[in-house]
């Protein structure tokens, strides 16, 4: 397992390439289709691979946490990924996949991992509203490989939402509304993320406009700056900043961040990159190709203090 994953820090010139790497695994195979569903995540948020080791159970949980096991001292939530997908299968899972994303470690069990694969981001397509509807909006892109497998990127967000006991209502509690009228448009593929955020801009009083991804947010803003040149207006006066997550098919955020910072219609409109991707290689990644600043999810308390100040509207 080790080996399958020695490399990952040197994959760090992947920024602005609008390329990204999935470690492939399945979860068995599915009583209901009798098919073997191949999911990927990205290798940006597996911290390691092992034998499911000893589960401890723990009381008033989701069906889906088996309970906790201690990874270093630290105890660590472990998630039945097949349980959760709801795939009925009737092998036990022998891996478990150490996550780390938005501050926090969990474990997914799995039945096997495949390998790592390297691929581009307009290769992920924005999966069909019935593989939606099917998979209970847990999928967030899709890909078909060369031998005809089809590739499902998980939403671990998403994962890490329904299966946390954390409430994160209080998390909203002090943050204050701006005083002046401002505009965000921001992109990002995980529904939980976007009604996250959109919570957010709605208690600081923030008009915004989203994009599902970094391609259709980059087509609708660069259709944005072309009627404000005709109109003899400048983009930074419609749209105050933009704010973007990493991972999205079609162009993820490295990529949608480069074409505004290299667009000079753009000039002057900071970019906030929000990822739960919160790895100091990952914010010197976003640093390089242009982002004011990088705010890991999900810290709503932190991203309306970034964007109260570079939104330049402190009393």
């Amino acid at each position: 397992m080790s080996e399958l994953l020695k490399k990952i820090d040197a994959r760090t010139k992947l920024a602005g390439t609008n390329k990204l790497e999935i470690l492939l695994f399945t979860l068995g195979m599915d009583q209901r289709t009798g098919r073997r569903e191949n999911f990927g995540i990205n290798v940006f948020k597996v911290r390691e691979v092992m034998r499911t080791p000893e589960i401890t159970h723990a009381p008033e949980m989701p069906a889906c946490v088996e309970g906790m096991v201690s990874l270093r001292g630290a105890l660590v939530p472990v998630v039945d990924l097949a349980k959760y997908t709801g795939v009925q299968t009737t092998s036990r899972p022998e891996i478990m996949i150490v996550t780390e994303y938005n501050g926090h470690t969990q474990g997914f069990l799995v039945e096997a991992v495949d390998t790592i694969l390297r691929l581009d981001w307009s290769q992920m397509r924005v999966p069909p509203d019935m593989l939606t509807a099917q998979m209970g909006g847990i999928i967030t892109a899709v890909t078909e490989l060369d031998n005809g497998r089809l590739v499902m990127m998980m939403d671990v967000e998403k994962v890490l939402a329904e299966t946390s006991s954390y409430d994160d209502s209080l998390s909203y509690a002090n943050i204050r509304k701006v005083p002046k009228p401002r505009t965000i448009y921001f992109a990002d593929d995980s529904t939980v993320a976007r009604k996250q955020i959109a919570t957010t801009l709605d208690i600081m009083g923030v008009k915004y406009h989203f994009a599902i991804n970094g391609k259709r947010a980059w087509e609708e803003l660069d259709k944005m700056a072309a009627l404000a040149e005709a109109n003899g207006q400048e983009m930074k006066d419609i749209v105050n900043l933009i704010l973007t997550d990493v991972e999205m098919p079609e162009m993820d955020g490295y990529m949608l961040t480069k074409n505004i910072k290299t667009d000079p219609r753009f000039r002057g409109i900071p970019v906030l990159m929000h990822s739960s991707l919160s790895g100091m290689q990952n914010q010197k990644l976003g640093y390089s190709v242009g982002v004011d600043e990088y705010v890991a999810k999900f810290e709503p308390q932190r991203l309306a203090e970034t964007l109260t100040r570079l939104l330049q509207v402190e009393e």
